[in-house]
């Protein structure tokens, strides 16, 4: 008798229907099949076993018999996440990410996963508003809503997660202004340990508060690109000092730029551009760390090239076309050791430009079209691109060299 049924286990086995026992929770395995249901593309062994952590499903993992992650990037999967979720009460991450063909809004219901750590939904098309639920995940470490249509405004709620440290809801459609705590309601700034705001590329609006920065943070990325946001860049920003990249560009900023912005010596890139910024240019002297630069098409006051163009030991790019500098373009520059791009297009610098004898053999680009420049000085060594067009020098005995192409 007990190899008979060895034998009919085998035969069940051998033809993938595993109905023996099942080692996965009954109330997981029946949220597991709901959405299985609800999408198409689910990998191929989801249809071989009833059972998802006794015969393993592609992208479950499963602790005992209960389901801790679901790992579905990149999968093809199409249909909508079902609010069912929430019957997963032990799940700690969960990634969805890359599936362009996942849409519709988010159910509240996720707010209701005491365990999850991580949720990556980047690159799906969800739509419709962020789910203030969301900020009832105490244990959520790194939130991943990128590249969606997400619309509405950001959940104030979101600062309740007292643990995350990647905020990424970049490159949606999301509006109005951040949200700041105040005595009735969380707000970004009580994001302590967060390192990463990613905030761009949405339509977001008004200032960008001066409460939303302090020195208690220990933020990396501050990406605020490509947004509408107004007024002045706020000072508490200089006070965050283990910044190293921030983005400001493709807003509509006002006013000077904060004299304690040199305090961010750990900064690698910063791009200001595209603003209505005034005033004196920054003073970035001290910001050793600096490899990207831009600056370009504010208001800034006219002014020579400021030292900090030749002092800055690691820059790689300096961008700042459609400006106000004038005067010569500095010798010294050209011999910073990690040099590769110049880009000052558009200025009025003038005179002389002389690159000197000790070019970086990193340099690659030199672009100083449209200034009022009228004479070159240049060693033999230097073979990669210079465009001068637009400039006086171009008019006479240079005027058809490819410098003036």
């Amino acid at each position: 008798m007990a190899t008979m049924k060895l034998l009919l286990f085998s035969a069940l086995y051998s033809a993938g229907i595993h109905v023996i026992s099942s080692l996965t929770d009954p109330n997981d395995a029946s949220v597991l099949h709901t959405l299985k249901v609800s999408w198409k593309n689910t990998p191929p062994s989801w249809d071989n076993s009833s059972d998802p952590c006794g015969f393993p499903w592609e992208g479950v993992s499963c602790s005992g018999a209960r389901v801790t992650a679901l790992g579905l990037s990149t999968m093809g999967l199409i249909g909508e996440l079902s609010s069912y979720i929430e019957g997963l009460t032990e799940l700690n991450s969960l990634d969805l990410s890359f599936n362009p063909g996942l849409q519709g809004p988010l159910p509240p219901q996720l707010g209701d996963l005491p365990k999850l750590n991580i949720l990556i939904l980047a690159g799906c098309s969800f739509s419709g508003n962020i789910p203030d639920e969301l900020g009832n995940l105490e244990q959520l470490t790194f939130l991943a809503l990128n590249t969606n249509y997400f619309t509405g405004s950001i959940p104030p709620s979101l600062g309740k997660l007292s643990n995350l440290y990647w905020l990424d809801v970049a490159d949606n459609q999301l509006s109005g202004p951040l949200p700041i705590s105040t005595s009735t309601s969380p707000g970004l700034d009580l994001l302590l340990n967060a390192k990463h705001f990613h905030l761009n590329k949405n339509q977001l609006s008004g200032s960008i508060p001066l409460e939303l920065f302090s020195s208690e943070m220990i933020l990396i990325h501050a990406l605020l690109d490509e947004n509408n946001f107004t007024g002045s860049i706020p000072m508490t920003l200089g006070l965050v000092k283990t910044l190293e990249m921030v983005r400001l560009d493709r807003n509509a900023l006002t006013g000077s730029v904060p004299s304690n912005l040199n305090n961010l010596t750990n900064v690698n890139e910063l791009n200001l551009a595209n603003n209505k910024l005034a005033g004196p240019l920054p003073d970035l002297t001290g910001m050793n760390s600096l490899n990207y630069v831009d600056l370009s098409n504010n208001s800034f006051d006219p002014s020579e090239a400021p030292l900090w163009f030749s002092t800055l030991p690691t820059l790689t790019t300096l961008v700042m076309e459609f400006g106000s500098l004038q005067g010569p373009v500095p010798e010294k520059l050209f011999s910073l050791p990690e040099l590769q791009q110049v880009r000052l297009k558009y200025n009025t610098f003038n005179g002389t430009l002389n690159m000197g004898d000790s070019i970086s053999l990193q340099l690659e680009l030199v672009d100083l079209q449209n200034n009022q420049i009228s004479q070159l000085t240049i060693g033999e060594e230097y073979k990669d691109a210079l465009i001068l067009k637009g400039n006086p020098i171009c008019s006479g005995s240079l005027s058809n060299t490819t410098w003036c192409q």
